[in-house]
């Protein structure tokens, strides 16, 4: 099982630690370490009474946008019970899932229908959780639309990863063959970029979007990508979900329904009380509060399920495995991926 799991996290690696980039980036990290929903840096196992009606599902969820819905359950609001823990890595995500000690898990989109390939299809997605959140910084006020870009030079982070595909695809979209792209390793490095005036145009995600104007004021936002790509797709641009191993959603119907409401509740605290901010720094899924009350307008933290989570998945796969079919794994998930799958929804 150890050999499966280093293989199946080798094989996608690569591609999985770049996907953390523009669904899951904290800006500032003060541990690697995962954190519980009782604060405690640790993982936990799944708890089961001794008669096992008490199923207690490990979660697990990436730091930044991608695990901010998750702030209420991890204060023990909802009406279920659930160990989650956080990480800024997602092949913790990756071998925690093929090994069974994650039940559900918080993802970038991509590495969900890789995941769903890897696993042979036992894997099943609950909601779209969150939408675009990458932005074009700069510093001056020459662009104001997305043909301003033509001729110019932008720096951005996400190579060979959903960003670049994504900006790839907007820019080919609107016929502009002429912008220079250079990528930078990482985002602190571009943030840095652009903090000291160093570089004029730049593509990053929440919250480094908010993080590094705080740190220049004459910077600004120049183009919501998230809008750009609607202008040219008749599909949502979606960049996180929320999945589960298809055993325990088999297993444990009631207690997936439990979550599936939890959550839904859990996003729109986040989105609308004023409390969520200190809640998100509390369990360091962004690390300062006032970070994160800037930058979830930003964020576009959703709850997408059934036929609609299917319609905006599908379309992204559809540009993401044009651009790369290792992106998504090979091939575009089957419907039995969307929960609940087809067959249970027509009965």
């Amino acid at each position: 099982m150890k050999n499966t799991i280093k293989k199946i996290i080798a094989a996608m690696l690569c591609m999985a630690f770049a996907l953390c980039i523009a669904a899951c980036d904290n800006t500032d990290n003060n541990t690697d370490k995962p954190v519980t929903s009782d604060g405690e840096l640790a993982f936990s196992d799944a708890v089961h009474s001794d008669n096992d009606e008490l199923i207690v599902p490990n979660v697990m969820a990436l730091k930044g946008p991608t695990g901010m819905g998750m702030a209420y359950l991890m204060d023990n609001r909802g009406e279920g019970e659930y160990n989650i823990s956080l990480t800024t890595a997602p092949e913790d995500v990756v071998s925690s899932i093929v090994a069974g000690s994650t039940d559900i898990a918080a993802v970038p989109i991509n590495l969900a229908a890789t995941l769903y390939n890897k696993l042979e299809g036992d894997l099943q997605m609950l909601a779209v959780n969150t939408l675009g959140v990458l932005y074009v910084l700069e510093n001056g006020d020459s662009i104001e639309s997305i043909e301003d870009l033509a001729g110019k030079k932008i720096y951005a982070t996400g190579q060979a990863s959903t960003p670049e595909y994504i900006l790839n695809y907007i820019l080919e979209e609107n016929g502009l063959d002429d912008v220079e792209v250079e990528y930078i390793a990482d985002h602190s490095e571009l943030a840095t970029l652009m903090a000291e005036g160093k570089a004029d145009i730049g593509m990053l995600p929440e919250p480094n979007v908010t993080a590094t104007m705080a740190k220049n004021k004459d910077l600004r936002i120049a183009l919501n990508l998230t809008e750009e790509w609607e202008k040219v797709s008749d599909a949502q641009l979606a960049q996180g979900c929320i999945v589960a191993r298809r055993d325990f959603v088999e297993e444990n119907p009631e207690l997936i329904e439990t979550f599936m409401s939890d959550y839904e509740k859990s996003v729109a605290f986040v989105n609308e009380d004023e409390e969520a901010p200190e809640l998100i720094a509390k369990y360091e899924i962004i690390a300062k509060a006032a970070l994160a009350k800037k930058a979830i307008p930003n964020c576009n933290i959703v709850f997408i399920t059934g036929e609609d989570m299917q319609e905006t998945a599908d379309g992204m796969f559809e540009v993401l495995f044009e651009a790369n079919k290792k992106s998504v794994g090979g091939k575009i998930p089957g419907d039995d991926f969307y929960y609940p799958t087809a067959e249970k929804a027509d009965k």
